[in-house]
């Protein structure tokens, strides 16, 4: 998890490093300082190797969480780190009773869309030109409370997450 101000120029590395939105400074503190509950940092040894930022306050009367950004190293992708930070960030904001989870994504980011839509998102908008390169992204939603079924699914699946982390001591690690 996030700890303090000297996590933020490891997170903004990692992050500026992979996605193509230029974000200053004072949008990582935003996030970081108001909700840093909601920013995992997964390591190998001392190598920061993966990060997700997430919020949530309320929209519209009701609790809703956004995922704002989330990177693993290139090099550690498609090992189900990004997965593992997404749920951990999606858990908490189950336990803080949000009713969805939002974000965008790149049209042309097909790993990301296909991670998020096993999660459960669903294609809420397309938004055309979103991003300052002129892509457009599409806004994806994961609407929650989960049901029943589907938080016993995620009780396993932390519990899974926990025994894996625990024996693989030497493997990435998510703090």
């Amino acid at each position: 998890m996030y700890k303090d101000e000297h996590d933020l120029p490891t997170v903004m590395d990692l992050i500026d490093r992979s996605l193509s939105e230029p974000y200053s400074v004072f949008t990582y503190r935003y996030f970081l300082h108001q909700w840093p509950h909601l920013c995992y940092l997964a390591f190998d040894g001392s190598k920061a190797i993966g990060v997700i930022v997430a919020k949530m306050d309320d929209h519209r009367g009701h609790l809703r969480g956004y995922i704002a950004m989330l990177v693993v190293d290139s090099t550690y992708r498609g090992k189900g780190l990004g997965r593992a930070l997404a749920k951990m960030a999606i858990g908490e904001m189950v336990r803080g009773e949000c009713e969805e989870v939002v974000l965008e994504a790149e049209v042309s980011n097909s790993g990301a869309l296909a991670l998020y839509r096993s999660l459960g998102f669903i294609r809420d908008k397309h938004l055309h030109r979103y991003y300052l390169n002129n892509q457009d992204a599409y806004r994806l939603k994961l609407l929650l409370p989960l049901t029943e079924e589907q938080q016993k699914q995620l009780q396993q699946q932390r519990a899974d997450e926990e025994e894996l982390l625990q024996l693989a001591s030497a493997q990435p690690q998510i703090a």
